[in-house]
């Protein structure tokens, strides 16, 4: 089994590019590599230097490759296509620069869909006109990444998004072309979303191109689930703990990567409040010990 482990600045707190409370872009990528990993995710485009030029001598300064990039924009909304375009753009000449391969499309968090994250059986749904423009967004963006770029894209189900729960996750991943939309797996958010990480694996593993780990504190979960809590207000409380205390079974996870020969990144992001998590560096320290006390 090739794997290769990488981790991505939202385990740093880095979820938007000018987000005052950011750690440099240089810290994020010291401590990456001091925390024993390989790879690391650009972030939200911007948040790291466009300029290739800069962060091409930034990573291999520590050693590190760039594995994908993500477009954490509101594909729901019409209103933010403009906004949708720039991100994929922007990131996928980032990663095409630097030979990275994965392209990761999460539909961001609606005020629609917020108060009803992990609760699948209260959530607005789109009419039919509504979720066709929707994915017909979704396979636009995905058909630049994977045909104008060559990039591997994948779909990452994502909470308090329109793309949250299976059934909308396997209702896209049915409508729109394997050949230009994989499965970018996130064990964590498909367990806030009250769904199985590893049946979904057992059923879907040929469609995943790529992994992100993520564990879920079933505490904090069942908490913010009962109280309504927001996704981000959720992180602060630390429903994303490190790996191996919560609920994923990653040596499950572990087993059918194995079974199925995959190969390739396995990203680990551990998304918190950049000012209420004291130890970044020590937990993405701690998650990668526990990988490899597991066998990765």
């Amino acid at each position: 089994m090739t794997i290769q482990i990488g981790n991505a600045p939202c385990s740093w707190g880095v979820e938007f590019p000018n987000d005052p409370r950011n750690p440099a872009w240089r810290t994020v990528l010291k401590e990456c590599a001091e925390a024993g990993y390989t790879g690391i995710e650009l972030g939200p485009v911007g948040f790291m230097p466009e300029d290739p030029a800069i962060l091409a001598e930034a990573l291999d300064e520590h050693g590190l490759a760039l594995i994908g990039g993500v477009v954490f924009r509101a594909f729901h909304d019409p209103a933010q296509w403009d906004d949708v375009m720039d991100g994929a753009v922007r990131t996928c000449k980032a990663l095409v620069a630097h030979g990275a391969e994965h392209l990761v499309l999460i539909d961001s968090i609606s005020p629609r869909r917020a108060p009803t994250a992990g609760r699948a059986s209260e959530a607005e749904q789109m009419d039919q006109a509504e979720w066709t423009a929707f994915r017909d967004r979704i396979a636009t963006v995905a058909r630049l990444g994977a045909e104008e770029y060559g990039l591997t894209v994948g779909i990452h189900a994502h909470a308090a998004g329109f793309i949250d729960f299976e059934p909308e996750l396997e209702r896209l991943l049915d409508e729109v072309d394997e050949k230009i939309l994989k499965i970018c797996f996130d064990t964590g958010h498909h367990s806030y979303a009250g769904f199985d990480p590893v049946s979904f694996m057992q059923r879907h593993i040929d469609r995943i191109s790529y992994m992100h780990f993520k564990d879920i504190d079933p505490k904090v979960k069942a908490a913010a689930i009962a109280s309504r809590t927001g996704f981000y207000d959720a992180c602060g409380q630390g429903i994303f703990c490190n790996l191996g205390q919560g609920d994923v079974d990653f040596p499950a996870v572990r087993q059918i990567l194995l079974d199925h020969g995959f190969q390739g990144w396995c990203t680990v992001e551990q998304d918190c409040d950049p000012l209420l998590d004291p130890d970044t560096l020590g937990d993405a320290t701690a998650n990668r010990q526990y990988l490899k006390s597991i066998g990765f």
